[in-house]
């Protein structure tokens, strides 16, 4: 008889999600006529910029020869687009790589949720919240989460980052093993400074702890004085393991392309306390259990590195923080609480109080907020309560619309918040 991995029985019924393309088509039912206009989801909306058009179609052109066909390609991504990584996105920030700890992927997903498959499951694990979902629930379907205790795992360490501590994570005042951290920060919109991520790496070196960090939306930053990678900070190399994705920096959630940094100077100790390097073992688990990104992807990855590329993926994310721009404008002037989308694609708004009480909500109630700014102005944000217990009283939304359905989604929010 085969046993079902019963930590899989442990996860909430539906991802998140899931759980509001639920509502959001039940809603459709009993309102066809509706138009709604999505800010929750993440995805993006602007095409492919011309310069990926163009690659993706060349590649294409050439799987289509004998000469230039192209089958299994190496595990680790190819080295064209490992060496235009390296040029591009750490060589002008003074970060020295070897080309062997570049792994590319299939989206920053995948890695971020396959990477505790390195570590033991009795490893402990420290996590901002709210926080990123995949994170905690790739933990908790290896059995490492514990149980669920009043919306929190058990044997999850929780740091809050809300409107009273300026959405800085509190240092751990005790030793654990594996720490995540995600800046810009998905789902608060929030950066960390330079000198805040210094005092992480510090940490980590001091408690021997391993970080992992997702750089997912670093392309999205418009300080300079934020860093836009933890390999910035010295002795980084020694702790972290670093992830990005083209999802959002290039409208790649529908091409799947992004990679992994797994530097050779970063060991974990087995029960005997020898010193294992991680990066051969993550080669080999990607060796048997993936196949590699696919050669037109990566072609297409490639191309956003070459000087029209850049400009244009400018221009795309300019686009975007345009939007984030108006809607913290409009939000505020309205009256509600706002953080985030000066750096990031996203805004995380506090459910104001005085409307809570109004309506008949009590001040923590994201997923009620969700559904009267659905069924009052058709417009879908994402309750904060589904990225951890500190997201809970906040909702969040997202700069990927276009300007017009953006626009429109910011007057109907006037109107109904009136």
């Amino acid at each position: 008889m085969a046993l079902v991995n019963e930590h899989f029985l442990k996860l909430p019924n539906n991802y998140l999600f899931a759980d509001i393309a639920k509502k959001v088509n039940a809603f459709k039912v009993t309102h066809p006529k509706a138009d709604i206009i999505s800010l929750g989801i993440g995805d993006v909306t602007q095409p492919l910029c011309s310069a990926v058009i163009e690659a993706m179609h060349k590649a294409a052109d050439e799987m289509g020869t004998a000469s230039g066909f192209h089958g299994y390609g190496p595990e680790q991504g190819y080295d064209f687009l490992r060496e235009a990584i390296l040029k591009n996105d750490f060589l002008p920030r003074g970060i020295h790589l070897d080309i062997d700890e570049i792994f590319v992927n299939d989206g920053a997903k995948s890695d971020t949720g396959n990477i505790q498959e390195l570590i033991r499951w009795d490893n402990s694990i420290g996590v901002t919240d709210p926080i990123y979902p995949v994170y905690i629930d790739s933990n908790v379907m290896i059995g490492r989460a514990g149980t669920v205790e009043d919306g929190k795992w058990s044997n999850v360490i929780y740091m809050p980052c809300n409107a009273e501590n300026g959405f800085v994570p509190q240092i751990p005042d005790r030793r654990v093993d594996v720490i995540y951290l995600c800046y810009p920060n998905n789902p608060t919109g929030m950066v960390i400074t330079r000198e805040e991520l210094r005092k992480w790496v510090n940490y980590a070196l001091k408690n021997d702890t391993l970080i992992f960090y997702d750089a997912a939306y670093q392309a999205y930053i418009q300080d300079d004085n934020i860093p836009h990678s933890i390999y910035e900070i010295r002795g980084a190399r020694r702790c972290a393991i670093e992830f990005h994705s083209y999802s959002k920096t290039a409208g790649f959630t529908g091409i799947r392309c992004g990679y992994t940094v797994v530097p050779k100077d970063l060991t974990a100790a087995t029960l005997t306390g020898e010193r294992i390097p991680l990066n051969p073992l993550w080669y080999r688990r990607q060796c048997t259990k993936f196949n590699g990104t696919s050669y037109i992807s990566q072609r297409a990855a490639e191309a956003i590195y070459t000087p029209e590329g850049k400009v244009q993926i400018k221009d795309t994310i300019n686009y975007y923080m345009q939007n984030a721009k108006e809607m913290l404008t409009t939000l505020r002037s309205l009256g509600f609480e706002c953080y985030g989308g000066e750096n990031a694609p996203y805004i995380w708004m506090r459910v104001p109080e005085g409307f809570q009480k109004e309506v008949g909500m009590t001040p923590t109630s994201s997923w009620r907020f969700f559904e009267n700014l659905l069924y009052g102005a058709n417009v879908v944000c994402t309750p904060g309560v589904g990225f951890g217990p500190a997201g809970e009283g906040y909702v969040r939304f997202t700069a990927f619309g276009s300007h017009e359905k953006t626009a429109e989604a910011l007057n109907r929010i006037e109107k109904w918040s009136k």
